[in-house]
Order: C-alpha cells, then sequence, then structure tokens
C-alpha cells in the first residue's frame, strides 16, 4: 500500500470514527431520562441509604434476602412467599441497583453496612436475628455483614451462600479499556431497549424450569436498571470485579461459629458443582445443597430453595453450625 493510500484510509477511519462517536454521543444524550419506579414502594433508612425494601410473613424467625448483581427484591418474590408461611422474610435493593437512593460507593463494604442498616432499622438483633441468604455477587455482601455484625446488637444468625463464589474476580484490564465513553453508555441502553435480548439473558440463567417473561416481566427486570445511579454503579463493577472476600475475611468466615450453608443450581453455568463443594469447604459450610436449575434457583424451584433456606434457619435457632 502506498503512502497516499495509507493516508487515505487514515482519513476515513478517523471519519467513520467521529461520526460514530458523534452519533452515540447525540443517542445518550437523547435516552438519559430514568423510568418512573412503580407506585406503592416502601423505604427506610439503612446506615446512609434510603433502602427500598419488601417485607412478607408475619410469624416465624427472620430472613433476609440479599440480591446480587442486577436483581432486585423482585426477584425473590416467589421464593418469598413460600417461606412466608412460616417465617418472617424481608428483601432489599442494593444502592445502585433498582429503586434504593444511589449512594457511592458502590461496593461490598458499602453494600455489607446497608445491609446491617436495615437489621437495625427493622429491629432484626439480639434474639430476633436473622438468617441471610446472599444471591450470587450479593453472597459476598451477605457474609461480609455477617462478619461485620459478629459481637454487635446485630449479630447474623445464620448465612446461606446461593450460587456464590465469594472469592475476588477482578475484570481483566484489557476489557476495563475495551469500551469506552461515549460508547458503552449507548451500548448498555440499547441492550436494555431490546425485549429479545432480556429475555435471551433470563432464558440462558434461569433455564427451561422457569416461566416464560411476559411484557410485564420484561418491565420488571429492565426498569430497576433505568434508575438514577444504576449506570454508576455498573461501571464500578466493570473496574473493579463483583463484590468478593479478601483471604482474611475467607479465612475468618470458616472459623466463625454461626451456623452456614452453601446452595445452588445444580447446572448452573458460573457456579457449579465443584464450584459449591470448594466454597463450602472454604467456609467451613456443610456439604452443599443443589437445587434444580441454573443460576436463579429462586425462581427455577422456589420450593426446594425454600426447604434448605428453612434447614438452615433451623440450625441456626438451635445453634447448630454444622451438620453430620
Amino acid at each position: 500500500m502506498t503512502r497516499r493510500r495509507a493516508g487515505r484510509l487514515a482519513l476515513w477511519v478517523l471519519f467513520v470514527l467521529v461520526v460514530l462517536t458523534v452519533n452515540s454521543a447525540v443517542y445518550n444524550a437523547l435516552t438519559q431520562g430514568h423510568a418512573t419506579p412503580p407506585a406503592g414502594l416502601t423505604f427506610v433508612r439503612a446506615g446512609d441509604v434510603d433502602t427500598r425494601i419488601r417485607t412478607w410473613g408475619t410469624t416465624g424467625s427472620p430472613i433476609v434476602l440479599v440480591p446480587g448483581a442486577f436483581e432486585t427484591a423482585d426477584t425473590f418474590d416467589t421464593l418469598a412467599r413460600d417461606l412466608a408461611t412460616d417465617h418472617r422474610v424481608y428483601a432489599l435493593d442494593l444502592t445502585g441497583t433498582g429503586y434504593s437512593e444511589p449512594v457511592a460507593p458502590y461496593d461490598v463494604d458499602h453494600f455489607a453496612d446497608q445491609v446491617l442498616g436495615l437489621l437495625a432499622a427493622e429491629g432484626l438483633t439480639g434474639a430476633d436475628a436473622p438468617v441471610l441468604v446472599g444471591h450470587s455477587s450479593g453472597a459476598a455482601v451477605a457474609a461480609l455483614a455477617t462478619l461485620r455484625s459478629k459481637g454487635t446488637d446485630n449479630e447474623v444468625a445464620g448465612l446461606m451462600v446461593l450460587d456464590g463464589d465469594l472469592r475476588p474476580f477482578p475484570v481483566p484490564r484489557f476489557l476495563r479499556s475495551l469500551v469506552v465513553e461515549p460508547f458503552r453508555t449507548s451500548v448498555l441502553r440499547l441492550g436494555l431497549s431490546s425485549d429479545w435480548l432480556i429475555r435471551q439473558v433470563y432464558d440462558s440463567q434461569c433455564g427451561p424450569l422457569c416461566p416464560e417473561l411476559t411484557a410485564a416481566d420484561v418491565d420488571q427486570w429492565r426498569r430497576p436498571l433505568l434508575q438514577p445511579g444504576s449506570e454508576a454503579a455498573m461501571w464500578h463493577m466493570s473496574r473493579s470485579g463483583i463484590p468478593s472476600l479478601t483471604g482474611d475475611q475467607l479465612d475468618e468466615l470458616r472459623a466463625s461459629d454461626v451456623a452456614k450453608a452453601v446452595a445452588g443450581g445444580e447446572g448452573d453455568p458460573q457456579f457449579g458443582r465443584s464450584a459449591a463443594e470448594e466454597t463450602a469447604a472454604r467456609i467451613g459450610a456443610p456439604a452443599p445443597t443443589f437445587i434444580p436449575g441454573r443460576h436463579l434457583p429462586m425462581i427455577s424451584s422456589p420450593a426446594a430453595l425454600a426447604d434448605a433456606v428453612r434447614a438452615l434457619a433451623a440450625r441456626a435457632v438451635t445453634g447448630t453450625t454444622r451438620t453430620d
């Protein structure tokens, strides 16, 4: 290729890049509005965050459900309704995901403080201490809250790690720099605007045991991700990796006498059998319980998961930290 032709090619590449950048910036400006939250939401002050919560049931020991990335309290609705027949059940939206007030930093330390703030706000302390169930990245949040509660009025009675590895999984450096502004925002918003893509992601994560998404269901998954702070929280995770525990914290959790359990979808492509078994050994929990389904067993098999949570809650009440 001659120098003249190479120069023309470079100009064309520059021209295309400029056009794409301008179009992306214009698209972002036109789509920068946020979706209106549903009516009738309930909030409590949890730490420094006005936190959206849902509650089910009026009797029995308390259970607090902590969502993972791109999830809200609504993700647990079917599971919570089952548990509510004999337990009081609480679920929250972590800050930056869902309808809770967006308050940085969007990291595991802040999330854990928010969970502990919820326990204090709802009086889930002392003899009324709850079992925490943390799903996916929420497992590390629940685990850190459990560790921080030790020796305080908010001491947690039990911990279930659900489809969560707990160990650091940093985002590779090349991926962090692969998508830059304004393109990353455009890609995210285009993805969220696609009903087809949302259904594809849901199907891949939930599997054939899950009900198909209706139009209302698609909106329930999309709307929380269109709230103020959601994009900032996602970019934070893309830079720092998913919430996790340090090696010292994992050792501390293993040494803890809190009742512990590990559960996961038996066909989970992200948290398979070997990962679940390693996690149980790592934190000093009994052998894991496998639930029919993939990464969303609270939707695919809520009754089976509810039974596993009840078993942990029973151990927590009696002070039994392990099973034979």
